[in-house]
């Protein structure tokens, strides 16, 4: 039976031989612009982005719809003009100085009970510290969703099917390799857009697109290629996931 959820798409850059940051996880900032133009246009199409706290503390920040032309193109489809910017996240153990808090787009958390504890019981240590109210500070998550398993893990099915319930069609899923293989055995992935870009980084540590366990050879989910495009150096390849 077809899950009740929104249709999601994992977008990555990776390197020739697959990894998606170097063996240090430094921000992997080796797609070039035309790599940046179409994941904004793969967000802009979307109602929500999710990523995993690691790629949030590796990046500082998030990638915000700026082109005039999606953003007139939301506007015309009557959505606002940037997606809501989901973190999921067991511990909730995110910096308020990132970035990603200054930014002007709408924030939500994805965490289980312990994490909704520790973050609000940071927000409102933050809050002291700065001798601000709530609503001034710029640490904050507009909603905080609590989905857990009763082993306390974050239920990201019951989540996600709470996302379609409030109209969230689309999603946009953003990493990191562990996200991204959780989502893969619980059959959450609907299609993969993936940059590969001409580089070799190498480094039995340095993440992939999908991390995890990893899967059988006869239980690999098997995709679909539905598009190949080639921009200068670098080849996008759009899957779908077979079932």
């Amino acid at each position: 039976m077809e899950q009740h959820r929104p249709h999601t798409t994992v977008i990555l850059a990776m390197s020739a031989d697959g990894k998606i940051a170097d063996f240090k996880r430094s921000p992997a900032r080796f797609g070039s612009g035309a790599d940046k133009a179409h994941l904004e246009k793969q967000i802009a199409t979307s109602d929500a982005v999710l990523l995993g706290a690691g790629t949030l503390r590796a990046y500082g920040t998030t990638l915000a719809v700026s082109q005039p032309v999606l953003l007139q193109h939301r506007i015309q489809e009557g959505k606002p003009t940037q997606p809501i910017h989901i973190v999921i996240t067991q511990s909730a153990n995110l910096n308020p100085e990132i970035y990603f808090f200054q930014q002007p787009i709408r924030r939500w958390l994805l965490t289980n009970t312990a994490g909704a504890h520790y973050w609000q019981e940071h927000e409102q240590t933050l809050i002291g510290t700065r001798e601000t109210s709530a609503q001034e500070c710029p640490a904050k998550f507009e909603q905080i969703l609590v989905f857990e398993t009763p082993t306390g893990k974050i239920d990201t099915l019951a989540a996600l099917q709470h996302l379609a319930s409030i109209h969230i069609t689309r999603l946009a899923v953003l990493g990191g390799g562990e996200l991204v293989a959780s989502m893969l055995e619980l059959d959450l992935i609907d299609e993969l857009w993936l940059t590969v870009c001409p580089l070799i980084l190498g480094g039995a540590t340095a993440p992939t697109p999908v991390e995890g366990q990893g899967f059988l050879g006869e239980l690999a989910p098997r995709l679909q290629l539905l598009e190949v495009e080639t921009i200068e150096q670098e080849v996008f390849l759009h899957y779908r996931l077979q079932r």
